[in-house]
């Protein structure tokens, strides 16, 4: 096959792209709160030390769980 076969059959199976509804964060005059920026940063922040803490009590699990078998 030539590359130019294979280029139109790669975008003929591509899944429509849906354009986003305008967010409500934003008002008409194409300006930004930024309390709703701070807002932002904090939830992904937020989610970041929870994701952090997950792999910190995981780890720890693993190291009792290790230890637990050896000392037997």
């Amino acid at each position: 096959m030539s590359a130019e076969k294979i280029i139109n059959i790669q975008v003929k199976n591509l899944p429509s792209l849906a354009t986003p509804e305008k967010s409500e964060e934003v008002s008409s005059s194409g300006r930004v709160d930024i309390n709703t920026l701070l807002n932002r940063a904090r939830k992904v922040k937020e989610k970041e030390t929870l994701t952090n803490l997950v792999f910190v009590v995981l780890t720890l699990s693993l190291i009792f769980v290790v230890g637990l078998i050896l000392s037997f």
